[in-house]
C-alpha cells in the first residue's frame, strides 16, 4: 500500500469512529487557547489585534520567568539530570525557535511567553507551534540537541559524521521528505530529521532524551536505531568530559528587534504560502452537484463551515502546517464558487470525502514539492 493510500484509508476509518478516534495530541491542540490562563505582559491583554501588530518586538516587555516556559525549561533540566548529563542550555526570547551555530543556547518564540500573543499567533498562522506542553517539550528536546552539539562540538567527531552524514553540506531552503523512510526517527512534524544531518542528530537526541520513550523497542528493526545507539554512546562519553563552548551569547534577542509584528507575520505567511491550481476540479465536481437547484446550501458555504475541522485533521495526519493547508482550502472554496457547486448529499458523508480529497492533495504536495525549512 502506498503512503497516500494508507493515509486515505486511515482518515476514512477515523472519521467513521467519530471524535473518539481523535488522538490525545489533537485534543490537546484544540484546547490550547481555550484552557490557557493569562500570563505575560498584562498591558498587552487590552490591545486589539491591529494595535498589537503595529508594536515592535523590542517594546513587548516579555520574559521567560513567570510563564509556562519556565516550567518547560525546568522539566528539560530534570530530563537531562535523569540521563546524568551536566550540560544545560541557556534560553532567551526571539521571533522564532532556533539554536545559533556555535552557541550552546536556544531562542524561543516570543508568543509562548504571553497568553494574548499566543491567541494572536493562532489567528495569524492558524496554530501555535509549541503551544501545548507535549509539543513544546518535543521542540525543546530537539533544540537542546543542537545546543549540546554546539557545546561539545560533537559534529567534529568521526562517529557523528559516520552516523548522520556530511554536516558541512549547505543548509537547504527546502527538502523533499520520504515519509515512510525508516532511516530517521520522528519527533517533531514534517519528517524534519531528513532536512539536514544536524537536524537528524537533533531529532535523534530528542527521542533518546524523552522519558519512557522506549526507543529500543519503538525503532527495533529500523536503520534509525543505529543512530540512537550512537547518541547513547556519545552521551555516555560526555559525562566524563568538560563542555568546550561555554558562550552565553543571545542571538537576535527580542529586546533588540525593532521590526513590527505585522512585518513579521507578513513575511511568515509568505514563507509558508502555497501556489495551487484548479487541478482538483474533477474531485470537487464529484463531491458536490453541478445542478443549481440541488440544494440551498452552496459547496463554498459548506466548506467554510467545515474549514477549521478539515485543516486541523489534515495537519495532524500529514504533519503539514495548517496555514499551508488552509491555502488549498481557500482555493477549493473559490473554485466551488466559480463552478457554482452545491451540496446534494448527507453533510457528514461529504465532509468525510472532502477530508480525503484535501489529505490527498496535501500528501501530493509533500511528495512532489520540496518542503520549506522553517524560517
Amino acid at each position: 500500500m502506498t503512503i497516500l493510500a494508507a493515509v486515505v484509508v486511515s482518515v476514512r476509518d477515523r472519521l467513521k469512529r467519530g471524535s473518539a478516534g481523535l488522538t490525545a495530541n489533537v485534543r490537546d491542540r484544540r484546547r490550547q487557547v481555550r484552557s490557557r490562563r493569562k500570563f505575560g505582559n498584562p498591558e498587552l491583554a487590552s490591545l486589539s489585534d491591529d494595535e498589537l501588530l503595529d508594536m515592535r518586538f523590542c517594546d513587548l516587555g516579555l520574559n521567560i520567568e513567570d510563564s509556562p516556559l519556565e516550567q518547560r525549561i525546568d522539566q528539560l533540566s530534570r530530563e537531562l539530570e535523569a540521563k546524568r548529563i551536566s550540560f544545560r542550555p541557556h534560553f532567551w526570547l526571539s521571533e522564532e525557535w532556533f539554536t545559533p551555530d556555535g552557541i550552546p543556547g536556544v531562542a524561543i518564540p516570543f508568543y509562548l511567553a504571553d497568553s494574548r500573543l499566543m491567541k494572536l499567533e493562532e489567528k495569524q498562522m492558524l496554530e501555535v507551534e509549541g503551544g501545548t506542553p507535549d509539543w513544546c517539550m518535543r521542540i525543546l528536546r530537539h533544540e537542546a540537541g543542537h545546543a549540546i552539539d554546539n557545546g561539545y562540538r560533537l559534529r567534529r567527531r568521526q562517529c557523528y559524521r559516520k552516523a548522520f552524514g556530511n554536516v558541512s553540506a549547505p543548509y537547504p531552503d527546502s527538502y523533499n521528505p520520504r515519509p515512510y523512510s525508516r532511516s530517521f526517527v520522528i519527533n517533531i512534524d514534517l519528517w524534519y530529521a531528513q532536512s539536514h544531518p544536524v537536524e537528524d542528530f537533533a531529532e535523534t537526541f530528542a527521542i533518546w532524551l524523552k522519558p519512557r520513550s522506549g526507543w529500543r523497542q519503538t525503532y527495533n528493526g529500523w536503520p534509525a536505531l543505529k543512530k540512537l545507539h550512537v547518541v547513547n554512546e556519545l552521551m555516555a562519553k560526555l559525562r566524563e568530559e568538560r563542555q568546550v563552548v561555554k558562550s552565553r551569547r543571545h542571538e537576535e534577542p527580542l529586546r533588540l528587534i525593532k521590526t513590527t509584528l505585522r512585518e513579521h507575520y507578513d513575511r511568515k505567511r509568505d514563507h509558508y504560502g502555497l501556489e495551487v491550481s484548479d487541478a482538483y476540479d474533477d474531485e470537487l465536481q464529484r463531491l458536490f452537484s453541478t445542478n443549481p437547484t440541488a440544494s440551498k446550501t452552496t459547496a463554498a458555504t459548506f466548506l467554510r463551515r467545515a474549514r477549521t475541522r478539515l485543516r486541523r485533521d489534515v495537519s495532524e495526519w500529514t504533519g503539514h502546517y495548517q496555514y499551508t493547508i488552509d491555502q488549498v482550502l481557500k482555493e477549493m472554496i473559490i473554485r466551488c464558487q466559480e463552478l457554482d457547486l452545491r451540496l446534494d448529499r448527507d453533510p457528514e458523508e461529504v465532509e468525510r470525502d472532502a477530508l480525503v480529497v484535501l489529505t490527498m492533495h496535501t500528501m501530493n504536495h509533500i511528495q512532489d514539492e520540496a518542503h520549506k525549512v522553517a524560517l
